[in-house]
């Protein structure tokens, strides 16, 4: 091709190739215009759109909840209404400003606005304003009433059918008890076979009779004892008789010498059965230790006594006091030394008991000391007679040198009392494990529990009695000086009254053993010798004295005057010398500002009784109580008890 054709085809080629280029361009430009107006056009539809869209959902909205703020203000009225329980709205004064259809329905008035909430519900006269729950009876039905103190809002439930469940589930716990012929052996003696064996038919048919009709079941463990099972229901029934079965087996025995007594043991609440029997023979072990003739029921930590009206029968047999003889030596010999204790603001009858048990411990080389603290008028005598004696008065030491004595290996023995509140210096029985009581009280609820060796013979006249008995049996030469026999004799003269109360063929023996030991009687009527200005104020307190229910003495003293405990007892016992005076009642305060009663009686009341429901103790026809307040305070609250005591089953015997 001739070299001007070729160059005239390229020149043609790069126009061609100019004017492709700038269609495109202006193609590309008119391209990027349309998506533009294109884009601008979408997004002004959308954002109409969207305008619209809100627009109506907004109106949909509006409608919808306004629909539903209907059904549901609507459901809310219905519901308060059909509720099951009752809203109660109330003000400042517990007066009721708005209530549901529900608590118009159960206290049956078309309306309750205004009216008091204690109008309502009597039980919460009883109740200050709180948060919490409490249960009230409306009619036949029980509810729960729920506080919210802040809101002022009352909720009632109605848990009659959840309650009576859970009574019926009380009701039907089970219930042990043992039944136990306390004084078979005493009765026994003097009768032949057939006669023992009437006896016992007779006695039998009448527990079998009673356990028939409270629904008992009764099975014969040996011949004097019996394993009863029930349920609590029937144990609160028998309760309210008062356990009649003990005076209607006493009562078809009265032909007898010595009428049959029984003791019951009755146990409920244990969380096991294992638990549950302890407890019924713990219980026993309890109406034994009291005496006999009565009951002891536990529930619990509640623990309730029966009976107790005959005073406990003296055993004839000494057998028990040789073993317990026994073991006391056993532990004598294997103790490093003996600390011996008695009760605060101690009589003749502790020092006199705690001197013999001194003595059983030095007839085996032992060590021992007597813990005293400060010497009160009921003991002064005694122990201005026992300074006389260097050896033996060497022997008292105070709590705080007790304390330094005392080791893991001191045997600790208690006297006069079983009651750890009772005793000087508590501590002394947390240092060592090895403890011992001797007490001649009627066992109460309160009791030395750890103790490994307990001797407790209601019988007694005293703790010196039985005290005296064991060192008969301790060892085989027993030799007592003057002063030693004299305070053993000294505490059995004073708790017998001159033995004219609570004497037995024993306490005439253990009399008669410290006499041949040299103890001397002139020498004890020198310290039972009154003061004549004491004589004088006992009259005093005498002088006040009012006269219940034909045969009770109640002496009260002047209000902020201290007496001592000796010369309040002392009254007790003058009073109960008046004629047609059966029990007798003295109430003082005391030099350590507690008030102090002694009760006495003739075996007609058994004041033991009236003195555990004031926090004290004693024995049927002595004991005494000690109490915080005033005079005429424990005078009103003495009243009160006796008032109860004659409503629920009477004074006197």
């Amino acid at each position: 091709m001739p070299k001007f054709l070729i160059t005239r085809w390229h020149g043609m080629h790069q126009i061609w190739a100019f004017i492709l280029m700038a269609l495109m361009t202006v193609a590309l430009a008119w391209f990027e215009w349309l998506l533009g107006l294109l884009g601008l056009l979408l997004t002004g539809g959308v954002g109409v759109y969207t305008v619209l869209a809100e627009r109506a959902f907004r109106k949909d909205l509006k409608s919808y909840l306004g629909t539903l703020s209907y059904r549901v203000k609507k459901a809310g009225n219905d519901v308060v209404s059909e509720l099951p329980f009752g809203i109660i709205l109330y003000n400042e004064e517990r007066t009721v400003e708005w209530h549901n259809p529900y608590i118009a329905a159960i206290l049956e008035r078309e309306s309750v606005v205004g009216a008091p909430l204690t109008e309502l519900f009597p039980t919460l006269q009883q109740v200050k304003e709180r948060e919490g729950t409490i249960e009230a009876t409306v009619g036949s039905h029980v509810y729960q009433l729920i506080f919210k103190q802040k809101e002022r809002i009352l909720y009632v439930k109605n848990i009659t059918d959840l309650w009576q469940l859970g009574r019926k589930y009380e009701d039907e716990k089970l219930v042990l008890g043992v039944v136990m012929i306390d004084n078979l052996e005493e009765v026994s003696q003097g009768l032949d076979d057939h006669q023992r064996s009437a006896m016992l038919s007779k006695v039998t048919a009448e527990i079998t009779e009673w356990a028939q009709k409270f629904h008992i079941y009764l099975k014969r463990l040996t011949s004097d004892r019996f394993l009863l099972l029930t349920d609590q229901k029937t144990l609160k029934l028998l309760e309210q008789s008062r356990f009649i079965v003990l005076d209607e087996v006493r009562e078809i025995t009265g032909d007898h010498k010595i009428p049959v007594t029984l003791s019951i043991g009755f146990a409920a609440g244990a969380d096991h059965i294992i638990e549950l029997g302890q407890w019924a023979h713990t219980s026993l072990d309890i109406a034994l230790g009291r005496g006999g003739d009565q009951a002891s029921v536990k529930v619990g930590s509640r623990q309730s006594f029966y009976g107790g009206k005959s005073n406990a029968v003296e055993k004839r047999t000494r057998v028990r006091a040789r073993v317990v003889a026994h073991a006391l030596r056993d532990l004598i010999r294997e103790s490093h030394n003996v600390v011996i204790m008695g009760h605060k603001m101690p009589d003749m009858d502790a020092i006199g008991a705690a001197i013999g048990v001194m003595k059983a411990a030095q007839l085996f080389g032992k060590e021992a000391y007597i813990v005293l603290e400060g010497i009160n008028p009921a003991i002064q005598k005694m122990m201005e007679l026992i300074k006389e004696d260097e050896r033996l008065s060497k022997r008292f030491v105070s709590p705080e040198q007790a304390l330094a004595l005392i080791t893991p290996q001191t045997l600790a023995v208690v006297v006069d009392t079983h009651k750890v509140s009772m005793v000087k210096e508590p501590k002394l029985l947390t240092l060592t494990e090895r403890i011992v009581v001797v007490d001649h009280h009627r066992r109460s609820e309160e009791f030395i529990a750890n103790a490994i060796l307990v001797y407790m013979e209601p019988y007694a006249s005293s703790t010196c009695e039985l005290v005296t008995e064991l060192l008969q049996y301790i060892h085989d030469r027993v030799v007592l000086d003057v002063r030693e026999s004299t305070a053993l004799l000294a505490g059995i003269t004073v708790d017998t009254k001159s033995f004219s109360l609570r004497t037995g063929a024993r306490t005439f023996e253990a009399a008669s053993f410290l006499r041949r030991n040299g103890a001397d009687s002139m020498m004890i009527q020198r310290m039972l010798k009154e003061d004549l200005e004491e004589y004088v104020r006992k009259a005093e307190i005498i002088k006040h004295a009012e006269v219940l229910y034909e045969h009770v003495a109640i002496a009260v003293t002047e209000s902020g005057r201290k007496y001592s405990q000796l010369l309040i007892a002392q009254s007790a016992d003058t009073l109960l010398n008046m004629t047609d005076i059966l029990a007798s009642f003295v109430i003082g305060e005391r030099a350590d500002g507690l008030i102090g009663i002694s009760a006495r009686s003739l075996g007609h009341m058994n004041v033991q009784v009236v003195m555990e429901r004031m926090g004290g103790g004693g024995h049927l026809t002595n004991a005494a109580a000690q109490l915080e307040g005033t005079v005429t305070e424990v005078a009103e609250l003495l009243k009160q008890v006796l008032d109860e005591i004659e409503s629920e089953e009477g004074l006197f015997e």
